[in-house]
């Protein structure tokens, strides 16, 4: 008898094994770094300045459907979900606390490729039908690249895009918040799936401006609440803080041995998991962050893109780092507790009273509430790209009613679709990446050697 979660399982170990995925996802990501001279390291300052303090400059009325600001958000709202905690647990629980390094690493590179993504997709983008922006790899795979590779390549993601969305970013998120809301508080799925299916259609049904201005204001209070929180633990367990960074960096190299309920894991087995889950978690390389970068306002691509790539950096090198240190310090890994339950033991054990157990619950309601929003989106622009605008509205409703089914139904092999899906879409998207790099390489050496025509000049 066919059984579909050992395919699904047998599928993912082949897409994410150690001849495929992994590689080329951290060698597009290093290549791309070196091509572009390390550019998430010499221009983040100018990064960080546009997307979060230079809001009313020159792009302010250029093409565009949101700003700098509210396309970082509605990314950072995809992204900043269920994996940064779920996710994390799942990679230390598998590879131990070293695959928290190769999480790092994977961030590290990972803005050169977001970088490029963004930049691709703000170049390649165009104005549907509807009068809105569309953009994104289906987008720069089919225009940038001749021929019949290009179209083939531009309808695989585009495809797999769909699909993902109803895994990744609407069935796994709501499912965790009803289960975990039923745990801590003992509210019925079906009443917490409804409320999550009534809050989600009155953003989504408004289409990217109404996401962009819930995301502006909705995902930087969620990521400092749960900073918060996290900084809280890491202070009360101050004095082990030494040791468990000590811990990831040596873990890195040399795997860990059993301990507790820990059964150890080799070396590969840290870079497989901490490379799996670090993509999850800020999908460097997927793609999605080119189409979300396709919608904001902005008069040159380099411009958004360098905002794009700070998306990177706060998913995997702040909130990400936070989750692993904290279930690390507390020693929760070595425990026999379930790794879904890592980082909400982790809380409660180091913060007093049920403060723990409220902090994590909270979080992940706002974090797997945002990454629907921002997956909707993803979605949307992939189903307009296929069938144009008059499949948009019942994507909408489809999708909607996902929430309410992912939020009731249990769920066993979601987490191994998912991973499945997340590769469908980057295998096209990194192929697309390294074909069309010279470009991106060539446009943004003219930008920064003021070859620009906007008032704003920055020297090589």
């Amino acid at each position: 008898m066919f059984d579909i979660g050992e395919f699904l399982g047998n599928a993912s170990d082949f897409i994410w094994g150690p001849w495929l995925l992994i590689p080329l996802l951290l060698l597009t990501g290093l290549y791309l770094t070196v091509l572009l001279r390390g550019i998430q390291f010499r221009r983040f300052a100018l990064a960080f300045r546009l997307g979060f303090v230079d809001r009313s400059d020159a792009d302010a009325d250029a093409e565009g459907d949101i700003s700098h600001y509210q396309a970082l958000s509605t990314a950072l709202a995809a992204t900043v979900g269920v994996g940064n905690i779920a996710g994390v647990a799942t990679a230390i629980s598998l590879g131990g606390p070293g695959a928290v390094f190769w999480m790092w690493i994977t961030g590290l590179v990972g803005m050169a490729t977001k970088y490029s993504e963004a930049f691709l997709g703000v170049r390649f983008r165009r104005t549907d039908s509807a009068g809105k922006q569309a953009g994104g790899p289906m987008h720069y795979l089919r225009k940038g690249i001749k021929g019949p590779l290009g179209i083939v390549l531009g309808g695989f993601f585009a495809v797999a895009g769909v699909v993902a969305s109803f895994g990744i970013g609407n069935m796994t998120q709501a499912n965790t918040v009803a289960a975990n809301i039923e745990s801590e508080w003992g509210l019925q799925t079906w009443i917490t799936g409804l409320i999550i299916t009534v809050l989600a259609a009155a953003v989504i049904l408004g289409g990217i401006k109404g996401i962009g201005r819930v995301a502006s204001i909705f995902v930087p209070v969620m990521i400092v609440l749960y900073i918060l929180g996290a900084l809280a633990v890491l202070i009360f367990r101050i004095d082990d803080l030494p040791a468990a960074i000590g811990e990831i960096l040596s873990d890195a190299f040399t795997g860990t041995a059993a301990t507790g309920g820990f059964v150890g894991a080799g070396v590969a087995a840290a870079i497989q998991y901490g490379v799996a889950r670090g993509i999850f978690s800020n999908e460097s390389g997927l793609g999605t962050g080119g189409i979300a970068a396709a919608a904001a306002s902005t008069s040159h691509p380099v411009r958004q893109a360098l905002v794009s790539m700070t998306q990177t950096f706060i998913d995997t090198l702040v909130v990400v780092s936070f989750t692993g240190l904290v279930i690390v310090v507390t020693g929760v890994w070595e425990t026999d507790a379930s790794p879904a339950t890592y980082t909400a033991q982790a809380f409660a054990d180091a913060l007093p009273g049920t403060w723990g157990s409220i902090i994590v619950t909270i979080s992940i309601v706002f974090f797997a509430f945002s990454t629907i929003l921002g997956w909707s989106y993803y979605g949307d622009r992939c189903m307009e790209f296929l069938f144009g605008n008059t499949m948009v509205l019942p994507y909408r409703i489809v999708f909607i009613a996902v929430v309410y089914l992912g939020a009731t139904t249990e769920l066993k092999t979601v987490w191994t679709f998912s991973d499945v899906a997340n590769g469908l879409m980057a295998l096209p998207n990194l192929i697309g990446l390294l074909i069309l790099s010279p470009l991106v390489y060539r446009e943004t050496r003219a930008y920064f050697g003021g070859k620009q025509t906007e008032d704003f000049r920055i020297s090589a």
